[in-house]
């Protein structure tokens, strides 16, 4: 449509001429009707006043659909479904605000300080506030109420008992002091803190000889200026580049041993020792058994606990009633030391318990031993073919002839017998026109005593066992009415018998014969023989990396042989202190040492020095072979 503007104006001023006063005057009606809205966005609201003309029946509603859905759950009428909607528009709004000041602080802690802070603040209120535990002090609350009884011994008065509270009191404030430090020093943390610091306190001082025994660096500087007085000029290390250290390099030096330190206190000195076990889970724990066996005047057995935390005092010590002649730790039960005595009586201990409480004992055993138990041992027997599962047993031998096989009970400790030593002879008879010899074994009706046995280490059905008589027998656990074989050579008792344990089929023995024989268990007649003095063995042990290195003890030498240097003489030969018999001998698990026990209640740790042979690798072969009948060849390979 077409506006034409210049006419709009002109009808416009028309107009303005055409009104007049008396029209302006006039009276004019003017209608206002409503039109029809126009809703652009409707939103209706959620929320009705209370006061609206409808909210009865919102109410009402709402009460509806309440009562809807408690009792829709169950009822197949109503179903869950989900529907999409959209979400609000997110709007970012930004706000100007001071910066934060960032300040670093930082404070210094002590090792000491952690551990206070670690340990539960219920210890330390014990320590603090002495007054609320003295009940658990039997001590202090006798020695302050001395006073108080005396003076109620007077009288039964009222003066009486008010003069002794006073007393009292007094007695109390003098003693208020001395009884605080008695608290301290009776605390289970202040006794921990002391173990704590001799510890470290014997870790610096016995740090060369540690550091020795464990293969490692010693340290310079500080520490070794501390250890002059226990470390000698050859445990000094050269510096690199001396001409004593150049010497070395070109030319070996003899296999020796060096004395690293001894195992011995006020308790063990003047006891003999009779027997040494390691603990199969921590190699660091040594239990010593000592027992004055061939004196008349015998003493109370003693058992002690060693660790190399602490060479000068031991972890444990445990009073026995007898003479202890053997002991072994368990395998399944680490804490469980086995102990046997010379009254034939066997204990088993919990070293774990500060308590030294006894477990078990063959006290009521009515099959118990009647003679010392010369050795025991824990051993782990298969009781499926795979090998997986294992059992452990304890086993002993006795001077009465007699192996027993041990096991716990609700009395105590009962056995069985697995095998007696009865006493056999040969007599040889020779057939018609043959010349083969027959061997015939008469059993007497006396029982032969027997002094030591070892079981095999890859079949634990199988063991060896040496008699008073000089024989060894090799005997089955399933088998208790004969011996398997008889291995005869020495004419003295078996004093020790020990497999190899990298080499199943060999065995060693010694002999109070003065000699140490090498067995393969498919011959009767030793394979090799050794003899270096004119004194009864006591001890003999294959060492546990080399299978061509034992150690062996007579009472006035130790000895370690090298069957890949010599089979005629020991490659090391450590005599014993004057007046003093070495007693027992016992091969460190993880390191080259050696230890000797001896007369003197001594436990005396060597470390082993340039034996070519012990090697990382493990055990050297030996290869045992027979040329012939007569003639018997060794090989080391």
């Amino acid at each position: 449509m077409s506006i034409n503007i210049p006419d709009v104006q002109g009808k416009r001023d028309a107009m303005k001429e055409l009104v007049t006063e008396d029209m302006l005057k006039e009276v004019i009606e003017v209608y206002i009707s409503e039109t029809d809205s126009i809703s652009l966005l409707d939103i209706p609201s959620t929320f009705v006043s209370v006061d609206a003309h409808d909210a009865e029946a919102i109410i009402e509603r709402n009460n509806q659909y309440a009562e809807v859905c408690r009792n829709r759950m169950g009822n197949d009428k109503y179903v869950d479904r989900s529907m999409q909607t959209l979400n609000g528009e997110a709007k970012n709004k930004q706000v100007q605000s001071d910066s934060i000041v960032m300040v670093d602080t930082a404070a210094t802690v002590t090792a000491w300080d952690m551990y206070d802070t670690y340990i539960s603040p219920e210890q330390d209120e014990t320590v603090c506030v002495p007054q609320a535990e003295r009940a658990d002090y039997p001590e202090v609350a006798v020695d302050t109420s001395r006073g108080a009884e005396k003076n109620m011994s007077v009288g039964s008065s009222t003066s009486s008992v008010a003069s002794s509270l006073k007393e009292q009191e007094a007695l109390g404030n003098g003693l208020n002091a001395e009884s605080e430090l008695q608290l301290i020093m009776l605390s289970e943390k202040f006794q921990h803190l002391l173990l704590v610091t001799e510890r470290s306190i014997l870790g610096n001082v016995f740090q060369p000889k540690l550091a020795a025994y464990r293969e490692l660096p010693i340290l310079e500087g500080k520490l070794i200026s501390i250890n002059v007085m226990i470390v000698s000029d050859s445990d000094i290390p050269m510096k690199p580049g001396t001409v004593e250290q150049r010497e070395d390099t070109e030319s070996p030096r003899p296999p020796a041993v060096e004395c690293l330190w001894a195992f011995s206190c006020e308790l063990s000195r003047g006891r003999s020792v009779s027997s040494m076990a390691w603990n199969k889970k921590y190699p660091d724990l040594l239990a010593v058994g000592y027992g004055e066996l061939d004196s008349s005047n015998q003493k109370p057995g003693l058992v002690c606990c060693w660790s190399h935390k602490n060479p000068t005092w031991p972890e444990r010590v445990i009073y026995c009633d007898s003479a202890v002649t053997s002991l072994d730790f368990s395998f399944n039960n680490p804490s469980q030391l086995a102990v046997g005595m010379q009254d034939g009586s066997l204990v088993i201990y919990n070293v774990q318990s500060r308590n030294q409480l006894c477990v078990v004992s063959s006290s009521e055993c009515t099959n118990k031993h009647l003679a010392p138990v010369w050795q025991i041992r824990w051993t782990q027997q298969d009781l499926s073919l795979t090998g997986e599962e294992k059992l452990e047993a304890l086993y002993t031998v006795a001077a009465d002839g007699k192996i027993c096989k041990w096991f716990i009970c609700n009395n105590g400790l009962d056995c069985i017998e697995l095998m007696k030593l009865k006493k056999i002879h040969n007599t040889k008879k020779k057939a018609g026109g043959n010349k083969t010899e027959k061997k015939t074994e008469s059993v007497l009706s006396a029982l032969s005593p027997g002094l030591c046995f070892d079981f095999h280490p890859r079949d634990s059905s199988i063991y060896l066992v040496g008699t008073w008589e000089g024989l060894i027998h090799k005997c089955s656990s399933s088998n208790s009415q004969q011996f398997l074989e008889t291995y005869r050579k020495h004419f003295c008792p078996v004093n020790c018998i020990i497999w190899c344990p990298l080499i199943p089929d060999v065995f060693l023995s010694c002999s109070s014969d003065w000699t140490i024989q090498l067995w393969k268990q498919d011959h009767l007649n030793p394979v090799l023989g050794f003899s270096s003095t004119q004194k009864a063995v006591c001890d003999i042990k294959w060492s546990p990396k080399c299978a061509t290195v034992f150690g062996a003890v007579n009472e006035g030498q130790l000895e370690i042989w090298d069957l890949n240097s010599s089979i005629l003489d020991p490659v090391i030969v450590q005599p014993a202190a004057p007046g003093v018999k070495m007693t027992s001998l016992l091969f460190a698990t993880q390191t080259d040492c050696v230890l000797v026990g001896d007369s003197d209640g001594q436990v005396t740790v060597y470390q082993l020095k340039n034996l070519t042979n012990i090697c990382e690798s493990g055990a050297k072969v030996i290869n045992v072979t027979l040329a012939n009948r007569h003639n018997t060849t060794f090989f080391l390979s």
